[in-house]
């Protein structure tokens, strides 16, 4: 199994309490501390207001962070989970991840979606289309990004977008393009989309979860002629770990008062949801029972999140010494 390390970058109040001028550096020294460790890739959120609850914290935007990140780590592949297709022009995305794909040497991977936070949608000014426009808009985009990356130039006349020649030169260093990460478990349409064009999925972590998303994956696959094998299954998990279960809730309890100045209680009540009774909660030997137990149903790649990374990086080694070598 391979992970990967979320970068806290304000977006889950991840930041609060420290001064603006000193995030850059929080961030870069994790990212740092992965490139050093067992780590396979770091990654950050594409978002631009705080949630559950928009506030005036701070979130850092995405892809100039996979430019920071870039320049500053060595080893470490790149990642965003996920990029919103809507939030920027396709073709434009596809120029800015290969500039990236330059500055790293070849380590970005694009996680790609069809966006869900409709509060950042309509205040950015992208309105807030029904979803099954949001995905037409991606299975369009990811049809262009892949033209740009493998040929240089990309013309698509869609119902959403419109392009017409655009070149994308240098191409990206990759040999056959940025690998595509399809998100979100939509079994109809975002499942369908993964099956025709994504190197990487990710979805529902939960077993009965992950089990339903990978058959209907494997029926997408087999209706578009795709070999589902050549798709690595992954999900992210978030994660509370200590060496002891007294250790896990001392954990819980700090990341609760740290959110509480700034969530309500049921807020809170439902941020909690993502955490207890998950896979990548509990000891170092409760985690690898759970997470052997997805690795065998095919779940190969997880993408972690530490709510406390930028306070306290304990949990993370912690996961990196005990759980990483137990499931490679």
């Amino acid at each position: 199994m391979r992970f990967g390390l979320f970068i806290p970058q304000g977006w889950r109040f991840d930041l609060v309490g420290i001064d603006p001028a000193e995030h850059w550096d929080v961030m870069r020294g994790l990212a740092l501390h992965a490139d050093a460790g067992p780590w396979e890739s770091v990654w950050v959120y594409d978002h631009f207001h705080t949630t559950p609850q928009p506030s005036a914290e701070a979130t850092h935007e995405a892809w100039a962070l996979m430019a920071g990140l870039a320049a500053v780590t060595t080893r470490v592949r790149l990642g965003q989970m996920c990029t919103c297709m809507a939030y920027r022009p396709p073709m434009y995305l596809a120029k800015v991840a290969a500039t990236a794909d330059h500055i790293s040497g070849g380590r970005i991977e694009m996680g790609i979606g069809g966006g869900w936070y409709e509060h950042e949608w309509r205040a950015y000014g992208y309105g807030f289309p029904r979803a099954g426009e949001r995905l037409k808009m991606l299975d369009e985009g990811v049809r262009i990004m892949r033209m740009a990356w493998r040929d240089g130039v990309a013309t698509l006349h869609g119902e959403h977008y419109d392009v017409d020649g655009a070149i994308c030169r240098p191409l990206p260093r990759q040999e056959g393009g940025i690998p595509l990460w399809i998100a979100g478990g939509g079994e109809k349409v975002t499942l369908k989309i993964a099956a025709r064009y994504a190197n990487y999925t990710n979805f529902d972590g939960t077993p009965e979860g992950f089990a339903r998303k990978s058959e209907l994956l494997r029926g997408h696959c087999e209706t578009v002629g795709r070999d589902f094998g050549e798709i690595t299954r992954s999900a992210n998990y978030n994660v509370i770990i200590g060496r002891d279960e007294a250790e896990v809730a001392e954990r819980r309890r700090r990341y609760v008062d740290r959110v509480r100045p700034y969530l309500s209680d049921d807020q809170i009540a439902a941020q909690l949801r993502g955490f207890d009774g998950m896979p990548a909660v509990g000891t170092p030997e409760q985690v690898i029972e759970n997470l052997s137990a997805l690795r065998d149903a095919g779940m190969t790649y997880g993408i972690l999140y530490f709510p406390e990374a930028a306070y306290d990086r304990s949990g993370i080694d912690l996961f990196a010494s005990e759980v990483i070598p137990a499931l490679r």
